[in-house]
Order: C-alpha cells, then structure tokens, then sequence
C-alpha cells in the first residue's frame, strides 16, 4: 500500500520534483544521441554528455539527498514524498536512465563504429600483433603505475578515487610474504587505473582506428601483478562520491573563504559513496564487501552492459582521423548593432551605440577586444568586473593583468565558490592579486552569480563608464556553445546602477533603488512577482497581456504559485526551459494557460530572457538568473532592462525564433513528460541553432508577434495509447522513462542540479 501512496502523491502534487525533471532533460540529451539524422560522432558526443551530466547529478543532487539521510534531517521533496521513498524513487528512474544509456550505445552507435572508420575493441579481439602492442602499451605505461591494495584483516580499506576505474581482484593462496600461505583462503585486492591515463589505447588497423578500453588491458595482464597465486575473479567498478559541500554561511567579513572553499574540495575526495557502477556477474565477495564498507544497498549499484564512464567516447572525436566530422559550427555573424569595421574603435562606437550580442552567433571577441583595448588605452581609469568561470588560457586574466601592469585600477571579484572550478579561480585570483590588482574572493555567504564588467574611461573633462552586462560568462571557450545574451552600453543610468550594485558586492553600500537592473538577493523574486501581477490586473481589466519567459530551471514555488494565479486570470504564458522545470503545465483549473518548452539541440541554451507584455508596450530583461530558490535567496544576481527600442525588438524575436523551432524543441506534458515537438504538415522547418546565422532576421513588431503567439495551439499531451506507452498499472511507471516512441522521451507518469551547468 505504501507504494501506491507515493505514486497518488505524486500525481497529486502540483509541483514536479526538481531532481526526476533534471533526469527528464539528460533524456532529451540521450535522445540527441539517438537521433540518425546526426552524425555518428555528433552522436557520441551527445553520449559523453550524458555521462558527464549524470555523473554531476549523483556528486551534487544525490550527495545533496544522503546528506538529509545520512544526518536525519527531514525534507519534503515537490513530488510529496519525504526523503527514503523519494530515493527509491530517485534511484530507480535513474536505473532505467542507464539502462536506456547502455542500449543506446550497444545497439545503436556501436553497430555504426566499422563503418565509420573505427571500433571499439576487447583483446581477444585483436590480433597477435595489436596484443604485443597493447602488452608493450601495459608493461611501459601501465604497469609502473599500478599500486594492488590489498584489503585483509592486516591491511586497512584503501582510500577509493571519486568516478577512477578501479579492479576489485579476489585471489586464492597467499603470497610470498606469508609466512604460513592458507591455499584456500580468498583475498582481495583493489587495483585503480590512474586518471591520467588515456581512456583507450589506440592501434591502426588499415585503414581504420582500434580503441581498446584501458581496463581490458589491464584485465589481461592482471597475472603480472598477482605472480604465484590464482586470480579468481577481476571486476571493474567506479564509484561516485557525494561532492555537496555547504560552506557555513556567516555574516562575518573576516571569514577565510579560500581556506574554507580548500577544506571542502578535500572532504569531495572522501565523501560518502552514492553510486557504484559495476561489470555485470561481479564477485560476491567484492559486492557484499563494497556494500558494507559504504552502507549502500541494491538501489546505489548500477550493473554497466556497456563501457563504464562513457565520457572517455571524447577521446574518439579529438582523434586526428575523425576532426571535423561531427557538428560543423557555422562562423559568427556580425550583430545587427554593431556594423563591421567598428570594433577597431569600440570606445568610440559605443558612446554613441548600445550593442546586444547574442552568442555563439555573434562572437565574444567585442567584449574581450574593449577589455583588452582598455588595458592599452592611457585614458582608461579603471576596470571592475565579477568573474564566475573562465577560459584555459584566458584572454580576459591576461587582458586583467596588463591593465593592472599599466597602472590601472582594477578591481575584480572572483566566485571561488562556482562549484568544480573552485581551485582554477583560486589560482587565477591569486596571479591577480600578485599583479596588484584588487581582487575579492566572493561576498560571505552569498555566491556571485551576476555577470557584469565596467571600464572606467577619462575623455575630457568627463568620465565615462563603458558597461557591459549578460547572461554567459566571461569564457571564451564555452561562449561558442551557450547561447547568451548581453549589453554593452554607455548609458548613464545603467553606468549608476552597475557603479552602485559593485560598491554593494565590494563594500556596505546599500541603494535605495536601482533604475535599470532588478538584483538578487535584494528583491528579484518581489519584483519579478510585481510584474506577474500587472499582466493579471490587465487580464481582469479586458487588455493585452502576456508572459514569455526563456531560462535553464524554474523551480521557485512562490513565483510557480503566481503564474498559476496569473494562468487562472486567462493570462497566456509561454516559456522556454531548457532543464529543470517544477511547474506542470495544462493542468485543468491549475495551469490551462501555460506552456512549456525544452530546446535541446547543437547549443547549450544558456541565455535568460523575460518578456511581460505591459498591455502592447512590452518590458524585457535579460541577464544572469534563473527562476529558482538560490538564484532569489543565496545568489548575487542581476537582470537587466532593455530600453533600447532596436535592441528591445532583437531580443523579442530571440524569443519568437525560439517559439516558432520545430527541431529542437520538446514540449512538457502535464504528468512532466515531454513530447518531441514535430512540423505540421504546412509548417516550413524552423531550426533555432540555425535561424540566426542564415538571417538577419527581420524586426517584428512586439504587438504581431504576440498576437501569432497568442493565436498558436498550444501541443496538449498525447495519451498513452497515442504514442503507444503501456498502459498505467499499479505503483511501477505506466512507460519506461527512456521510451522513444514518436519521440516521447523520459516518460514517468507517476514520478513527480545545480543545473548540470550553470
């Protein structure tokens, strides 16, 4: 019976749980690897995706669930299920998620490997002469590396490395170190395969590339390391540690953050086990051993059919042969604000101009180029700007460090605390500092979220403040594969209110209001509620109103709680997530009014974009945060206005664009599945990771464009028996999450990240 009570409070619930939305959107990563029309090697590369992704989840979201378990905290997920059932709940969705994931691999990619110019191969599979190869590979690389552990009643369990292939080797007799060897007795031993070492060890063959997985070489040279003594069993495992660490939140300003941030990375190498991934037909010992040492049961242990740690697929793309043959990324295009031959003399342009980029399709070369022109530039005062991730090799530290070798003021907040590049800021803050510039290591128990940059510039008897501000982070490298938005602007009010929001984040100062910008923690969520509710007053009153809403996660309940509201007061409301989605759609009574849209595609959809109709004279923000509890609560955020009348229509047909894709785009479900959204018989194909290199798109007026949106059928869900699902019985999922049947993905009619990137 308990098991149909959690199942009837989920289906109750009016909210949808964060986490089983998170695996919801890596089955529409996994669908990307399924789709024939790409490339082989595109295909692998979404697979190495959803690898990585999930190994992120289980480190964060999983480890974040067993520190409520392992501690007996309480907590409610949105589903209504408190937390050991939501972790059986969790943990089965996430089995089927892997199961579907080994499918994929084996019976649709790696069929395709031969005739694409490669395989992936085990050594019984090789000749005589790639075996040599391979053993000459294991006795000059491998094998000086290699420690066995062996784990007795005389030697203490051995440390286990966070997600490093690991051989647990049970073997019959004792060693040579015996001084009385029991030939029955059995012993076991841990051997890790170093993280340094390539994924596969790669062998020509004609004309085509061999990859043999690292462990089979290993596996077959195992009696090398084991000399005298019978190995009874040799089973591969990887196991995932919990890495959530919360620093302890303190109002006091002398706290050592960076020895705080220092301490916690250690505690992520010795974390509880929250995942073991495992070769099928394991020992028995090895398991019952593993499973009482790390107090996990059945539900932590997830048998690979396939290759354990699909992210080493990478290695097979970067190969000299294959280059080139996945997504082929268009070049940049020029944007429409920014006329060719200006960025010679950006300071120029844009004390007159104001400028929007929308990236990967515009590049990120203005921003860094006005930076590194500033550094330069005799009559450039200063520079302050925040810093969440940054590129290897970064323009923007280097372009940091001459301005401050010039004699420049610079002033730069570093997030030490932007989870998995925690010690590159620490170091890249500390080559600052050595520089001379001041650098502050995040704001006390906040994380610094916002994305924000001034130069300050004498021209004359004046000073000027060059802003710009955005969605994307300050990285030149994944700007050519997120999509965001940004400003660049000589406006003074802007100039005030980004002058005002650094001397918050640097200093006490605390303004009274802001022209411009709404912030976080301030009062973003209250604002962004105001807005909510003016659509709902012009709804009653009989006038235009409307909500489109692009971001990566909404998960906030007060703010679903009004667009509910606003959904009953026959306000239309549209919005693009491209992840987490906690708010259910269509429900009758509920949310008949609201839509939501996936875009999962060639680009990380990265950009947030707000649009509030304001009865035909529109208001759109755009800028750093999400609709979620840490963006409003734990989070320096900041959204922008758009004034700008051209700037304000580019940003409008960004939504439109996104609206009109039927290529990408996957709509929610009420029970929070999702749906592959397909062209109508009449539609013409709209690709939104296409339409901004093939057009300068023209500039639709905001009241048409509504009007069309307005006038588009909302997709309602298909039943079951429509996308032939199984039918609903009892407590298991009427379909299993992963099903692609007329591209119905991550199907769980009963259920219900850090996002998987920021």
């Amino acid at each position: 019976m308990k098991l149909f009570k959690s199942a009837d409070l989920i289906r109750k619930s009016k909210y949808i749980s964060r986490d089983l939305s998170w695996l919801r959107f890596n089955y529409r990563v996994l669908d990307q690897a399924r789709d024939a029309s790409r490339s082989l090697f595109d295909r692998l590369r979404f697979m190495a995706i959803t690898s990585s992704n999930l190994d992120e989840f289980f480190m964060i979201r999983v480890g974040s669930l067993y520190n409520y378990i392992d501690y007996g905290k309480e907590r409610v997920d949105y589903s209504g299920l408190r937390e050991l059932p939501f972790r059986r709940k969790l943990l089965d969705f996430a089995h089927r998620f892997i199961n579907d994931q080994s499918l994929t691999y084996l019976n649709e990619l790696k069929p395709l490997f031969e005739r694409n110019g490669f395989n992936v191969l085990r050594m019984e599979e090789l000749t005589e002469l790639e075996v040599k190869k391979a053993d000459g590979y294991f006795k000059n690389t491998i094998f000086p590396l290699l420690t066995p552990m062996v784990y007795d009643s005389y030697h203490g369990f051995p440390l286990m490395m966070n997600q490093m292939l690991i051989f647990g080797v049970v073997t019959r007799a004792g060693s040579v170190l015996d001084a009385e060897p029991d030939k029955g007795q059995e012993r076991l031993t841990f051997v890790q395969i170093p993280q340094n070492l390539s994924r596969f060890f790669e062998l020509s063959r004609k004309d085509k590339v061999m990859f043999v997985p690292i462990e089979e070489i290993v596996r077959a040279n195992l009696p090398k390391l084991f000399r005298n003594v019978e190995i009874v069993s040799a089973n591969l495992f990887r196991i995932t540690r919990n890495g959530d660490f919360t620093l302890e939140e303190s109002d006091d300003i002398d706290v050592d953050f960076i020895k705080e941030i220092q301490l916690g990375l250690k505690t992520r190498k010795k974390g509880r086990v929250v995942r073991l991934e495992v070769e099928p037909n394991a020992s028995a010992l090895l398991m019952q051993v593993l499973r009482e040492r790390w107090n996990i049961d059945n539900g932590n242990v997830f048998v690979i059919n396939s290759l354990i740690d699909m992210k080493g697929l990478l290695q097979i793309l970067k190969h000299p042969n294959f280059r080139g043959k996945g997504f082929k990324q268009p070049a940049a295009v020029t944007p429409l604000s920014l006329p060719e031959g200006t960025e010679d003399n950006l300071f120029e342009y844009l004390k007159h101009h104001d400028v929007l980029l929308h990236h990967p399709y515009n590049n990120i070369d203005p921003v860094v180029r006005l930076l590194e022109q500033a550094a330069e530039d005799p009559h450039v005062l200063g520079i302050k700007q925040t810093i969440y991730r940054l590129a290897d090799d970064s323009r923007v530290t280097a372009a940091l460090l001459k301005a401050a070798e010039n004699g420049k003021h610079v002033s730069v907040l570093f997030e030490v605390k932007a989870r998995f590049d925690e010690e590159r800021n620490i170091r890249e803050g500390a080559k600052l500092e050595k520089a001379g510039c001041f650098v502050i290591y995040g704001v006390s128990k906040y994380k610094t979220h916002t994305k924000m940059m001034m130069i300050i510039r004498k021209e004359g008897e004046k000073v000027t403040r060059y802003v710009h501000i955005g969605s994307g982070n300050y990285n030149e490298q994944t700007s050519r594969i997120y999509t965001d938005v940004s400003l660049l602007t000589t406006n003074d009010v802007y100039g005030h209110d980004v002058s005002e929001f650094f001397n918050v984040i640097t200093g006490h100062s605390q303004p009274d209001d802001y022209e411009y910008l709404i912030t976080a923690p301030k009062d973003m969520r209250q604002q962004l509620i105001s807005l909510i509710r003016e659509e709902v007053r012009n709804a009653k009153k009989g006038l235009p109103s409307g909500i489109v809403m692009k971001m990566n996660s909404l998960e906030d309940k007060e703010m679903i709680d009004e667009f509910y509201k606003a959904s009953k007061a026959g306000v239309p409301i549209r919005f693009i997530v491209r992840g987490i989605c906690c708010l259910r759609p269509g429900r009758v009574g509920l949310s008949e009014n609201i839509e939501v849209r996936s875009i999962v595609g060639d680009y990380l959809e990265h950009s947030r974009l707000f649009y509030f109709h304001q009865a035909g004279h529109p208001k759109v923000y755009a800028g750093s945060a999400d609709l979620m509890v840490r963006s409003f609560d734990r989070r320096i955020e900041a959204l922008f206005l758009i004034v700008n009348p051209q700037l304000k229509r580019e940003a409008i047909n960004i939504l439109y664009f996104n609206l009109k894709d039927n290529q990408n785009t996957y709509v929610m479900r009420e029970d929070g599945a999702y749906i592959r959204r397909q062209p109508a018989d009449d539609e013409p194909v709209s690709n939104v990771h296409r339409e901004f290199y093939n057009k300068s798109f023209g500039l639709v007026a905001e009241t048409a464009l509504f009007d069309e949106w307005l006038s588009c059928a909302t997709i309602r869900s298909s039943s079951a028996e429509d996308n032939n699902q199984p039918a609903e019985s009892g407590e298991e999922d009427a379909s299993a999450p992963g099903e692609v049947v007329t591209a119905d993905v991550g199907l769980d009619p009963e259920a219900d990240e850090e996002a998987a990137l920021e």
